[in-house]
């Protein structure tokens, strides 16, 4: 092994710290060499609220990676998924007048939005641009459309935010662990990519993933992140209205869900089985009550994520592909019927189940990107700053 190749990711997720290090092999692919997971310390509701105890916990397992693989880290790539963000899109413009877009008319357009996000998002500080659209003429261009002619060129990007306050946390925490933080990842961002790298057909699209204690949705157009939304619930409260009606305790009602078939034409006679009661004294429960709590906890669900949700609502009228993962973790895959039978009676949705993506996918796509970055990932261009003469010129011809 090639210690200089070594590199080290941490992602800081709801519940744990996960330490990942590993090198690339010949094929460019990332193998991860020691992964180490730690409960979640000094970090409470989307904040750092113990900068010291997270210092503490981060620099003590740091140490302990480097002993174990005999290897220094200088520096280290963060994915975050449970701190604060915003998302905004704005749109740019350019009249043309039948001339032809040059570079310099994009990199105008792009430092100018960036500009009115710095001085209006003055406490917060951006993570990621995305080049969303492109429009020349109010058609849909796919690429930059450099060269072309034109009377309209219009250009969204999407931007993704942090509270400062907690980029200066993370950073001093690094700095203090001395390592220098080469770059921050959104999970949402990195699943997307990993999503539209497997299906390339697919640039628009939103992700849902229910967790046993909080779900998530994000939206990805054009394959750029426009918005992510986080729920404090999840399966867990499908197994609690369960329980509660039947007395049963919550293990048991997993077993039950997962053993038997939740399908809409279950009989009023059919009852579950004395063995799928383990440690519960056997009670005579129909399956038909465990299906009918179940899908009216599931319709509610629906309703709170996707049929009332205004995020939702406003982006689906551009796409209604649906990539829906269940936990492994949870231990519910079983529901995914259900699921499915509750957003086909809300709309035509093109729904895709999808596995959770695991540490090697993830560290591999976030590798990629550190290495190469992202085809609609922008990066703003400093300007030399113009005369007043010069700018008086500009309003004229623009």
């Amino acid at each position: 092994m090639k210690d200089y190749s070594l590199k080290l990711y941490l992602e800081i997720n709801n519940f744990s710290f996960i330490f990942l290090a590993g090198e690339s092999d010949e094929n460019k692919n990332f193998k991860i060499t020691y992964k180490l997971e730690i409960p979640l310390q000094g970090i409470d509701n989307s904040r750092i609220t113990n900068l010291e105890q997270v210092t503490d916990v981060i620099k003590k397992n740091i140490y302990i990676i480097e002993q174990k693989l005999n290897h220094t880290f200088k520096e280290l790539v963060l994915i975050l998924e449970n701190f604060e963000l915003t998302f905004i899109n704005l749109s740019g413009f350019k009249k043309l007048n039948g001339s032809q877009i040059l570079r310099e008319n994009i990199t105008y357009i792009l430092n100018n939005l960036k500009s009115y996000i710095d001085e209006t998002e003055s406490k917060k500080t951006i993570l990621h641009i995305f080049n969303s659209k492109f429009n020349l003429d109010n058609k849909k261009v796919e690429n930059l459309p450099i060269g072309l002619f034109g009377d309209f060129y219009s250009h969204e990007l999407s931007f993704i935010l942090i509270n400062s306050n907690d980029e200066k946390n993370l950073k001093t925490i690094f700095h203090n662990c001395n390592l220098k933080l080469k770059k921050i990842f959104i999970k949402s961002f990195l699943k997307g990519a990993n999503i539209s790298n497997s299906f390339k057909e697919k640039e628009t699209f939103f992700q849902i993933k229910i967790n046993e204690k909080n779900s998530k949705i994000f939206y990805f157009e054009n394959n750029s992140l426009k918005f992510e939304q986080n729920f404090t619930f999840g399966t867990d409260i499908i197994i609690n209205d369960i329980s509660k009606v039947t007395s049963l305790k919550k293990d048991t009602v997993k077993i039950i869900l997962n053993k038997i078939d939740l399908r809409n034409d279950i009989s009023e006679n059919e009852m579950i089985k004395k063995e799928l009661f383990a440690g519960d004294v056997f009670r005579k429960i129909k399956e038909k009550l465990i299906y009918n709590i179940a899908i009216a906890r599931i319709e509610e669900i629906t309703e709170l994520m996707l049929t009332k949700n205004v995020n939702f609502l406003n982006y689906n009228k551009v796409s209604n592909d649906v990539f829906f993962e269940i936990d492994t973790k949870s231990q519910l895959i079983n529901l995914e019927g259900i699921f499915e039978r509750i957003f086909s009676m809300h709309g035509n949705y093109n729904l895709i189940f999808i596995k959770s993506l695991t540490s090697e996918n993830l560290i591999n796509t976030a590798n990629n990107l550190v290495n190469f970055g992202w085809k609609k990932e922008a990066i703003p261009v400093l300007q030399v700053k113009k005369s007043a003469f010069a700018r008086f010129f500009d309003k004229i011809f623009s």
